[in-house]
């Protein structure tokens, strides 16, 4: 039996190598790698042996040779294909081991791997008689069947030969990648998804879930201190949450220092947020937003959970998911005690949000991620009355709240606290009257935000009525002009982003 081995990740190589050996398998081995076995000093073939061809080009062309491919490709099963490596002098090739240039990591055309490639595609297409070994995690198992076996099985083989063109395939999309740059949208594009996780199902008991990732993010940080596994809802909604929280906080903080943010999510929208000087304080404050809404929701806290703020959590109802930079080890306790259902996260910073996609049958809807091209200090002030700085702090939160929440939506906030949350309605007047209905009398003096124009004074109108004092909206309606005039009219501040934040 004959092995290849070309590898640039050389992890397990010499026990490998070694254990190949010992079972009186000849080595066949290039360049780097040929080194390392002669470090070991395990006996092998070189690669320009075999092809009677030295390496050339720094490198570029060492295995890109017929005596290399004609011994990994020759179907066993066809006479005229043993007849040629007869002919030629080739031996088979029954073991290709192979990693690539790690241009993953260090993308550039030096790393832009050809021969490996070529030669894991070949013993791939061929697996029904040469096994191809692409991850170091696959060493171990790979020997321990040659030892007990004597031979690779066929659902072995395949089982390689399917992880090598995955292998292939997420290095070609890597480089495509690379070589878009920055555009936002390609004339095509190649995703490579690993499946991280399998869900118990996805939204509903009768549909499969996984959550699968293309690249590092913090949900590879995340661990779980107690609870049931996660869910499907429980990953899309509790990200929702941990994302919104770091932009709260990242708007307190730039506002006060040492101010921190809370929020409940409740089916991907907010249905309380709160920001304040302590956490406890602040996770009251986003609770008493919809405290009905928030059982069964997620919970995430922009800070560190001592014993106090896993007091107060605990008091509140119960929540599917609480999610949290760190916990004291007495928080965790007192958290896991009386919630013995609530999955119990720590979790990383999120990564920045990249392109996204969204499937529509065959067809696939693709945009850039949604993020705050206006910032408050461009934004600009439409009525006669500016608002307090108190309003302009309390507008910013509402702003951020209602970018996050479905469409239509709108928000109001006071105290740096969401009071009243309408979402997800055909009217933006029906939202602006579930937004005000929740936050009762605590909508006088209040700050609202709506996500896109108001079309009509109406909306704005209702908001008004109920005591809110200063809003925030894109601007960009055809009546504008009137919308403002029924601002100054109700001595309402009005602040125009020139951005809407539309989400479905």
């Amino acid at each position: 039996m004959r092995a290849l081995l070309s590898v640039y990740d050389k992890t397990g190589l010499v026990d490998l190598a070694r254990g190949l050996s010992e079972l009186g398998w000849e080595l066949v081995a290039s360049g780097n790698t040929a080194k390392a076995l002669d470090d070991a000093g395990i006996p092998h073939t070189q690669v320009a042996d075999v092809t009677q061809s030295p390496e050339m080009l720094g490198g570029r062309v060492k295995t890109l040779h017929p005596r290399i491919h004609g011994g990994i490709l020759a179907d066993r099963s066809v006479p005229q294909h043993l007849a040629d490596l007869e002919t030629q002098g080739i031996a088979p090739i029954d073991l290709v081991v192979s990693n690539l240039y790690p241009f993953t990591t260090s993308p550039s055309i030096e790393t832009i791997d050809i021969g490996g490639p070529a030669m894991v595609r070949g013993a791939a297409k061929n697996h029904a008689y040469v096994a191809v070994v692409t991850s170091p995690g696959d060493y171990g198992g790979v020997l321990d069947e040659l030892q007990a076996a004597g031979s690779l099985s066929d659902a072995t083989r395949r089982r390689l030969a399917r992880a090598a063109f995955a292998h292939t395939a997420a290095y070609d999309a890597a480089i495509v990648s690379w070589l878009d740059g920055d555009d936002p949208l390609p004339p095509t594009i190649h995703l490579a998804l690993e499946r991280a996780d399998v869900c118990r199902y996805g939204e509903n008991p009768h549909q499969a879930g996984a959550r699968y990732r293309s690249g590092p993010g913090w949900w590879d940080g995340v661990v779980q201190h107690a609870g049931p596994a996660l869910s499907y809802l429980n990953i899309f909604d509790a990200d929702a949450a941990w994302r919104l929280v770091h932009e709260l906080a990242a708007d307190a903080a730039a506002a006060s220092a040492g101010r921190v943010a809370a929020v409940v999510v409740k089916h991907a929208n907010p249905c309380g947020a709160a920001i304040a000087d302590d956490l406890a304080t602040a996770y009251t404050g986003a609770l008493e937003g919809d405290p009905v809404s928030a059982f069964g929701g997620i919970v995430a806290l922009g800070g560190a959970v001592t014993d106090e703020v896993a007091e107060a959590v605990a008091a509140g109802p119960q929540a599917d998911v609480i999610v949290a930079r760190s916990y004291t080890p007495g928080a965790r306790e007192r958290l896991v005690a009386r919630r013995k259902a609530t999955r119990l996260l720590s979790a990383p910073s999120p990564e920045a949000p990249g392109r996204q996609l969204r499937t529509l049958g065959a067809a696939v809807l693709v945009q850039g991620p949604d993020d705050f091209a206006s910032p408050p200090d461009r934004w600009r002030v439409a009525t006669g009355r500016a608002p307090t700085d108190a309003e302009w702090r309390d507008l910013v939160v509402a702003w951020r709240l209602c970018a996050r929440t479905t469409s239509n939506a709108i928000v109001v906030v006071a105290g740096g606290q969401a009071v009243g949350i309408g979402a997800g309605q055909q009217s933006r007047v029906v939202a602006a009257e579930l937004a005000v209905e929740k936050a009762g009398d605590r909508a006088a003096g209040a700050a609202g935000a709506s996500d896109g124009f108001f079309p009509f004074p109406d909306g704005l109108e209702v908001l008004a009525r109920a005591g809110v004092r200063a809003v925030v909206q894109p601007g960009g309606s055809v009546r504008d002009a009137e919308v403002v005039a029924a601002a100054d009219a109700a001595g309402v501040a009005m602040v125009l982003t020139g951005e809407r934040h539309f989400r479905h």
